[in-house]
């Protein structure tokens, strides 16, 4: 009973709201309303930290929406290490995130397979729409008698004749149903299509903004791996000069041991980041081979949904912008369409119309002649056809019970479908938006853990030196296995850091994807960075990320009518 209530109040939605359509963004074929605005926005800020390393903003440090600066705190930063370039391990492919989301228009082959799918759906339903028109034959006919035959009058006598036939004739058999309600079925499916081509690009914008950030996250914690190796190396050659007097040489071991660790955690990084280069290449159909080399820094923090909204506002937005729900829709009117085609079948004729010009029906009209034996002469015009319209009652009526029985399945089918769509879509906003939450939370954390795992390494490899004297012995202010579990804790730290940074990101794209956001938007909203490393992104109108949706409050403007950034500077902050 709960389902057929819901496939009731949907049918009346569906009947009543019509198709729904995407947001608009310069998708052609496709009425779309306005949506909520949203940006691309980057933020590459320098942390104060040790001099000639290259930072970026943390994400406690984010340019605020009205464009003003911010500065980074001054007393609880760290320096992000340096990124290898690409060159030294292979080919290297410089990208950035705008022109990758650019490329996710037309290159993933899922975005070809479904625009294919709409130039079919596109020729079915120019089909459809000329049923009704007929099919013209052009030929000769050529007919020979010899023997019996019977007259009208049932009188059987032998003759001989021939006969001669060049013209044309049309040929239609149509049901007037299928004329009527088979261009509005196609119709409908072609928007289910168009649809589909958004769902694919929508997806596959998904597909290259988490390979993307994938590949970012490899090459920081190539970047960390290298940066621990480099201390950890630094701790052998300080615990080789205070072995045997102040420290066991079993110290100097303990200390090669995490060494060999650290060059282990770098190789691992390496085949990360050449893995997910080769994913990212696959999907934007790029040189194989080659090493991605992102031109924004791998701390890069992108904001694309504030991390303040919830999910109950989320939820309307996406059951209103997703394409897949605009498909589903379109397939449920087809279905709906269908169904009253066959309700209506047995009351609407079936029209024919042949030439019978010739022996063999399909020629109406031409140059026609003949005589006895094989004379063939006396030709002159000639010009028949035939016309019926004919009620069909199919089995005596129970086949077209049965088709109307199925076409009813097919369309409760198509609202189950939806429904399950509705389900799916509520709970990818759910989740997109617990992944972004939390790993918000986690990137703050993971702020303050790198800091303090790079102070306390620091601290534990300038700690190896005499510093007290215990008894008659001179003893190290740290002892070196403090300072290899410090150097082990800050290559996790800098691990869990770029791991809840991609995460971030990926759950932007995440919740932004659920969202029915379109991947056009995203892409014309990105702009390439300046100067890379530690540049702000500049964007000639540069909004705020999406802010909760408030159902009470007025319709925002459409994303391509932002005001400009000076003018924003001025105007007061938005709630």
């Amino acid at each position: 009973m709960a389902t057929r209530s819901r496939i009731h109040r949907a049918t009346q939605w569906i009947v009543g709201a019509g198709a729904l359509a995407l947001p608009a963004c310069a998708t052609p074929n496709i009425e779309q309303p306005a949506e909520l605005p949203h940006t691309l926005q980057t933020s590459a800020r320098p942390i104060p930290s040790r001099p000639h390393v290259p930072a970026v903003v943390p994400a406690s440090a984010q340019i605020p929406a009205d464009g003003g600066e911010k500065s980074a705190p001054p007393a609880k930063g760290v320096a992000l290490p340096a990124v290898p370039a690409a060159a030294t391990q292979g080919k290297p492919l410089p990208i950035d995130l705008p022109t990758a989301l650019t490329l996710t228009s037309a290159a993933p082959l899922d975005v070809q397979i479904a625009s294919e799918r709409v130039r079919a759906a596109s020729a079915a339903l120019d089909r459809a729409k000329v049923m009704w028109l007929p099919n013209i034959g052009v030929g000769v006919d050529y007919y020979r008698h010899d023997g019996q035959i019977q007259d009208i009058a049932g009188r059987v006598f032998t003759t001989s004749r021939s006969s001669f036939l060049v013209g044309a004739g049309p040929t239609a058999v149509f049901p007037v149903t299928e004329a009527v309600y088979a261009p509005l079925a196609a119709r409908q499916v072609l928007r289910a299509r168009q649809a589909d081509v958004q769902a694919a690009r929508n997806d596959a914008t998904l597909s290259v903004a988490e390979a993307y950030f994938t590949v970012q996250q490899a090459r920081g914690e190539v970047a960390g791996s290298i940066d621990a190796l480099r201390r950890a190396e630094e701790l052998v050659k300080l615990t080789e000069k205070v072995a045997p007097d102040l420290a066991p040489t079993v110290e100097v071991n303990r200390a090669k041991t995490e060494v060999a660790r650290r060059r282990q955690a770098v190789e691992a990084a390496y085949e990360r980041w050449q893995t997910s280069s080769a994913d990212l290449t696959r999907v934007l159909r790029l040189e194989p081979g080659t090493l991605v080399e992102p031109a924004e820094e791998p701390a890069l923090v992108v904001e694309l949904i504030a991390p303040t909204s919830t999910p109950d506002d989320l939820i309307p937005v996406a059951l209103t912008h997703r394409p897949e729900l605009a498909a589903d829709q379109a397939l449920i009117q087809a279905a709906l369409a269908r169904l009253k085609q066959e309700k209506m079948r047995p009351f609407v004729p079936n029209v024919a119309l042949r030439g019978v010009g010739s022996q063999v029906p399909g020629l109406a009209g031409g140059a026609f002649g003949g005589g006895i034996n094989d004379n063939l002469s006396n030709f002159g015009g000639r010009f028949s056809f035939d016309l019926q319209a004919v009620w069909e009652v199919q089995n005596l009526g129970f086949g077209n019970r049965a088709n109307v029985r199925e076409r009813e399945a097919e369309q409760r089918a198509a609202l189950l479908q939806l429904l399950r769509t509705q389900d799916r879509v509520t709970a990818e906003v759910v989740q997109a938006h617990a992944q972004l939450r939390r790993a918000t939370n986690r990137l703050k954390a993971a702020e303050e853990g790198v800091t303090n795992a790079a102070e306390t390494t620091e601290k534990n490899l300038r700690g190896l030196v005499p510093g007290k004297r215990v008894g008659e012995q001179l003893a190290l202010v740290f002892r070196p296995q403090e300072a290899v579990a410090a150097v082990a804790a800050l290559d996790q730290a800098y691990r869990d850091y770029y791991a809840a940074v991609g995460d971030h990101n990926r759950a932007q794209f995440r919740l932004y994807r659920a969202l029915g956001h379109p991947a056009q938007c995203l892409a014309n909203a990105a702009a390439p960075p300046a100067s890379l490393p530690g540049a702000v992104v500049p964007s000639p109108a540069r909004p705020a990320p999406v802010p909760a949706p408030d159902r009470a409050a007025e319709p925002v403007p459409p994303p391509n009518k932002f005001e400009p950034t000076e003018k924003k500077k001025n105007s007061p902050p938005s709630p």
